[in-house]
């Protein structure tokens, strides 16, 4: 019979690479500009490539959020309207929480997957599979 350290270790070695590296996940910080009533957000396409989502998914999801139109030109996003560098951010974060990081094991290493007409986020490195909220 197995001792638990012995147990422990058999598991630990059975992971993913992915799963035991340390956290390398930064919040990345978003960059304004204001063009009169405008607001625009310089490094938009940088963040959803470094985010790993679709920018018109994350558009949508500013959009809705702050109840103001929005539209990507180039690698920024324009809302309108003058928004706040820190409620800007604070959206990000809750697009990071709610789309991006895992609910389980909180990696970045996720993805969206279509199951049964509903959209699901799948974790790569603990194989966690969530709804995520629709927009």
């Amino acid at each position: 019979m197995l001792s638990y350290e012995e147990l422990l270790e058999r598991a630990y070695a059975l992971l993913p690479e992915k799963v035991k590296e340390p956290a390398r996940f930064e919040m990345p910080k978003v960059r304004v500009e204001y063009h009169g009533r405008t607001t625009v957000l310089t490094n938009f396409k940088q963040i959803a490539s470094y985010l790993r989502r679709d920018p018109k998914h994350m558009a949508k999801f500013f959009s809705k959020e702050l109840a103001t139109a929005a539209s990507i030109e180039g690698d920024r996003l324009r809302l309108k309207g003058r928004i706040g560098v820190s409620a800007l951010q604070k959206k990000l974060e809750d697009y990071v929480k709610t789309y991006v990081l895992c609910p389980v094991c909180g990696k970045p290493d996720t993805h969206f997957v279509e199951m049964y007409g509903v959209t699901m986020l799948k974790c790569e490195a603990c194989g966690a599979i969530n709804p995520v909220p629709e927009l």
